[in-house]
């Protein structure tokens, strides 16, 4: 696989790619997570609420970690665990919604 299917380069700075083998559902539920937890943390800093910034970059960091874009390289690994990797980060996500207080 080139590397150009594994690293994205912005000004100069290479990103992991999202895994390519995920369904479009689960790439769709954990980027809405991501970004909430980006908008988390940026809203946990402008109010200096560190509680909430650090329950945000928990947010961002299973996010990122389900979408293979944190943890293990994606492409080293079997696509079922990839998957199941993935699943269980949204699971995780799932339950801090659920957990989450109102407003």
């Amino acid at each position: 696989m080139p590397d150009e299917e594994r690293w994205l380069v912005v000004h100069g700075r290479r990103w992991r790619r999202t895994d390519p083998s995920l369904p479009a559902d689960v790439v769709e539920a954990l980027t809405s997570h991501l970004g909430k937890g980006r908008s988390g943390v940026r809203a946990g800093k402008k109010a200096g609420d560190d509680e909430r910034v650090t329950a945000s970059r928990r947010r961002v960091g299973l996010a990122k970690a389900g979408l293979g874009e944190r943890g293990p390289y994606w492409w080293d690994g079997p696509e079922a665990a990839r998957l199941a990797r993935a699943r269980d980060a949204l699971r995780e996500l799932e339950v801090l919604d659920e957990h989450a207080s109102p407003g």
